[in-house]
């Protein structure tokens, strides 16, 4: 079971993350791939749809902004159409992007991919098509450079270096950030370039290369773990690192700390549609959680969860905390392959919005709920099966961890998050359970719509949260019958006193 990563999850907060790197646009073109072209033996895609989004560095800001993250972008684009696209995004997505400046000596680069679909069944990726200069930034773009990342760095928790070899991480520049990092008690991660000279990284905190280019920067062959183990403790020694990480694909990740521990993460089999944009998620998700106060393994383990989400995705595709716990609650058991009864009715909110839609185009209405139910009991069952008979589908909002201790105290609640989604989906009545982390549920009231909220008896119809919103749209409240002599709190203290 995974409760401390879930208990993570849902405490990581708001921390605030610059990007340093390249800045890129990734352009999609989809299609069929129909038949083999009559002029030469290449495949002919009958292009249907095109798609823009942010990539290199920007990628890694867009993965940390869906996380959660209050995220600033450092890097450069041209002064042509492509750049103009880049920064509209950024704005669009909330991301700062002050410190990202213009060359006109440089356009912005590109990479486009062809993504071809064979007779409409699952696309997969055909070409790449790259436009770029590799050409390292001049002098007087990089000071300025310089100038506006430091400023940056009074307003962050962490710094992430993205660098794709495409001019901005300068040995030079590099120096500079990491040396003003360091001077601020900030970690800096980077995401190393391929080669075999990692001299400009030396006084980060981390590295977090690929398999390929861990064994190009220590000229090993990396095709077990502990080959892996060693080549991450050498990147450490040799980089003056806390932790060395190299990432495995598909056999997880490795991780070596300053004190001299090295552990292997596995990762479960995932069904794989494409492999861009992992290691950006992995970056992302690792920045997070060391952002958030979390130390090097557990930011690791859930590193190796957001990445293996992201390759059953096409493309750089974002990632939010709900799927992250979703996929956590689904984990197999102490290592069965077996899943744990009613874990699929454990839905993310993005999962459970497209759940209700469907149901809600065969007529039927929505029931909804909520609670901590820490200790579940027999007022808890009757209560669900009196707000089940309201509708055809019940959704029970779960309060999270974190906001159980804000309503409670520190010492609830007693059960985990996930161990309580996993007693409540058991329950026959109990259509799905989606987990939330804020005090009040509201923002998911909103979001699920309910046509019935359903609330305890000892509650009055103005004391109800999100009643005024259910009924504006046409849904109505209904106060079940409250029974005496059932309450979580008198049998943990009955337990106490036992």
């Amino acid at each position: 079971m995974s409760a401390d990563l879930i208990e993570l999850v849902q405490n990581l907060g708001s921390p605030r993350v610059l990007v340093v790197g390249d800045v890129m646009l990734d352009r999609y073109v989809w299609g069929n791939a129909e038949r083999i072209s009559q002029e030469a033996p290449v495949i002919l895609l009958r292009a249907d749809s095109r798609e823009e989004r942010l990539g290199g560095a920007s990628s890694v800001a867009t993965l940390l902004q869906a996380l959660g993250a209050r995220t600033s972008l450092a890097g450069v684009i041209g002064t042509d159409a492509d750049g103009a696209r880049a920064r509209q995004l950024l704005s669009r997505l909330g991301i700062d992007s002050e410190a990202v400046l213009t060359d006109e000596q440089r356009p912005t680069t590109i990479k486009e991919r062809y993504i071809g679909r064979a007779q409409d069944r699952h696309p997969q990726q055909m070409i790449r098509v790259d436009y770029e200069s590799r050409e390292p930034l001049a002098e007087a773009l990089e000071r300025r450079l310089r100038a506006v990342i430091d400023a940056k760095l009074r307003e962050v928790d962490l710094v992430l270096i993205s660098d794709y070899a495409k001019g901005v991480c300068t040995p030079t520049l590099l120096r500079a950030v990491i040396g003003a990092a360091r001077g601020r008690g900030l970690r800096v991660v980077a995401d190393p370039t391929r080669g075999g000279d990692y001299a400009k990284y030396h006084g980060c905190s981390a590295l977090t290369p690929n398999r390929l280019e861990a064994g190009l920067a220590t000229r090993r062959t990396i095709s077990t773990g502990e080959q892996a183990l060693a080549a991450a403790a050498e990147l450490r020694d040799r980089y003056g690192l806390e932790a060395g990480i190299v990432t495995l694909d598909k056999d997880g990740m490795a991780l070596a700390h300053r004190d001299g521990r090295t552990t292997l993460y596995p990762t479960r089999p995932r069904q794989v549609y494409d492999i861009t944009g992992a290691g950006d998620m992995v970056m992302a998700s690792l920045g997070l959680a060391l952002a958030a106060g979390a130390d090097y393994d557990a930011a690791v383990r859930l590193a190796n969860v957001a990445g293996g989400l992201e390759v059953e995705k096409i493309g750089v595709a974002t990632v939010s905390r709900e799927e992250i716990v979703a996929d956590l609650l689904h984990a197999p058991f102490h290592g069965s392959e077996r899943r744990l009864p009613g874990a699929a009715k454990v839905l993310p909110l993005t999962q459970l919005v497209v759940e209700l839609d469907r149901r809600r185009a065969t007529g039927q209405k929505v029931a909804f709920t909520n609670g901590c139910f820490d200790v579940l009991h027999a007022g808890h069952v009757q209560y669900l099966a009196e707000a089940r008979r309201q509708a055809d589908c019940l959704v029970v909002g779960l309060n999270s961890d974190s906001s159980v201790r804000q309503l409670k105290g520190p010492g609830r609640p007693l059960n985990p998050a996930e161990a309580r989604a996993l007693v409540l989906a058991a329950l026959r009545d109990v259509d799905f359970v989606t987990i939330f982390a804020e005090t009040t549920p509201l923002a998911l009231i909103m979001a699920v719509r309910p046509d019935v909220l359903v609330k305890g008896g000892d509650y009055q119809r103005s004391q109800v949260v999100g009643a005024d919103f259910v009924e504006a749209n046409g849904g109505r409240v209904h106060l079940a019958q409250y029974r005496e002599g059932f309450s979580t709190t008198s049998l943990v203290e009955r337990m106490k006193a036992a």
